[in-house]
């Protein structure tokens, strides 16, 4: 049984989306600003733990952080023709500012490949200045017509990397780099999201990429959702914005660029593939609370009694994992029970007058909702205990989340069961088709190429529309 005023997947998947994130205190419309939305302190505070994370790992891989400005000239976003097609729908242009007509509209900013190409175009003068690696932390605005908290909003946040490099093949490298070993390395070991790799088709591809490569993972309702991308941009950014450098021959070569970026949507991702009816679930990696501990008593002696027991218990804590002693006095124990798993916090340990007697605590898992998630222990190794503990949940919730995509993704050989196995989930299938062949699929089925994964089959197969014979496996699905 859900959580009062939480609908259960089963019966309104999209409302049960939206109910977690009010009921978990994540995000509310800002109510002013049609798509916009307000990220309340616990939802922010998710996102610092993935800020921290990607930031960690993107500046192990030898990148520095900058800022761009978030007004663009309007003629800078056409200089890359497919770019300004790309994102035409989506731009929110300023014509007036100071009380007059600007001369020139600025865009504000939906990506900064423009931008920041036209600044590269002044740093960047001999092979000595290359590779640049520059990533920004910033929000970015696209007009959203059909908005939904964190997945799809006007404005939104992320971090954008853009590098420039002497040869195709180190921007090549760059871009794989950085989906294995920033994104794919933190949503699937932190995030505990299991994922699939692979490249882009070509209809799917960045607006003024040579290739784009990406992440995907199944929600709970079996649709797919890009969990950050990376893009080879080839020399399509630096002839259009006249990024060259010198060789070490004196010969002028236009550098190979690269983007990349990861989001809030993430947070959007966390909750559909995690939690359940009653409420928030969050891995403990990534958990901003990881354990809170609830205090039980009745009277002053019992609250003496209880206190003392709670500090000499917590005091060892620190620098092992994050907690909270909630210690409201004017809220029942239940009440803040059912606070804390709505807002996912991993572990619940509990301590009253009796367990103080008997040397033991309670504890209750939040992977594992009721009685099985609960269990009496020792006072004794406590800390080691949860530790532990914070481990096996989050091995539990990446192992759970494979389980579920594993069987949800179907090898499918006729059009007849892709149709079938999407409305469900992934479907795996041979694919030889024309960009017009998957716009047929995208029209009739609503589904896409999520990506060409990397793991590609040694034995050949009939393309699921065309029968031509092929060694190469996409995986359709529907997504957000």
């Amino acid at each position: 049984m859900a959580k009062a005023g939480i609908s259960t997947r089963a019966d309104n998947y999209a409302q049960w989306y939206l109910d977690i994130v009010d009921k978990a205190d994540l995000a509310e419309p800002s109510g002013v600003v049609r798509g916009a939305m307000v990220i309340k302190p616990t939802g922010y505070a998710v996102w610092e733990g993935i800020q921290r994370g990607l930031d960690q790992r993107i500046k192990a891989t030898g990148h520095v952080n900058a800022y761009f400005p978030l007004f663009i000239p309007q003629s800078f976003l056409q200089k890359e023709a497919q770019h300004v097609a790309g994102f035409a729908p989506e731009v929110a242009v300023v014509t007036h500012a100071g009380g007059k007509q600007l001369e020139e509209p600025y865009v504000v900013r939906p990506t900064s490949e423009a931008i920041i190409g036209h600044t590269y175009s002044r740093w960047i003068q001999s092979w000595r200045d290359l590779p640049v690696l520059i990533n920004q932390w910033a929000n970015v605005v696209r007009w959203e017509l059909r908005p939904r908290p964190f997945l799809r909003t006007t404005e939104f946040l992320w971090q954008e990397g853009h590098t420039a490099h002497a040869t195709e093949a180190e921007a090549e490298a760059e871009t794989l780099m950085i989906l294995h070993d920033v994104y794919a390395d933190f949503v699937e070991n932190v995030m505990a999201i299991p994922l699939f790799r692979g490249l882009k088709s070509k209809r799917e591809t960045f607006a003024g990429a040579l290739r784009t490569y990406a992440i995907e993972a199944m929600m709970q309702d079996g649709r797919a959702l890009q969990s950050g991308t990376s893009h080879n941009l080839g020399q399509n950014f630096a002839r259009a914005f006249d990024i060259t450098y010198q060789t070490p021959d004196n010969q002028r070569e236009h550098v190979w660029t690269t983007s990349w970026g990861a989001s809030t949507r993430l947070i959007g991702g966390l909750i559909m593939v995690h939690s359940d009816d009653d409420g928030l679930v969050l891995p403990p990696r990534l958990a901003p609370i990881q354990v809170v501990v609830v205090p039980i008593y009745k009277t002053e002696a019992e609250k003496t009694l209880v206190m003392e027991a709670v500090q000499r218990l917590t005091g060892s804590w620190a620098g092992r994992f994050s907690f909270k002693i909630d210690d409201r006095e004017h809220l029942s124990p239940g009440f803040k029970y059912n606070e804390w798993e709505i807002k996912g916090v991993p572990l619940r340990v509990e301590v009253g007058p009796k367990d103080v007697q008997k040397g033991s605590v309670a504890i209750a898992r939040r992977d594992i909702p009721g009685r099985d998630g609960k269990a009496f222990v020792p006072q004794d190794g406590l800390a080691e205990r949860i530790a532990d503990l914070l481990e096996e949940i989050q091995t539990n919730l990446f192992e759970r989340a494979r389980r579920y995509r594993d069987e949800r993704t179907i090898d499918v050989t006729s059009y007849g069961e892709l149709a079938e196995a999407v409305e469900q989930g992934f479907a795996r299938a041979y694919w030889a088709g024309s960009d017009a062949d998957e716009a047929k699929i995208q029209d009739d089925l609503k589904a896409t190429i999520r990506v060409i994964p990397f793991d590609q089959p040694e034995q050949a197969g009939k393309c699921v529309v065309t029968g031509v014979e092929t060694t190469r496996q996409v995986l359709f699905a529907r997504s957000y």
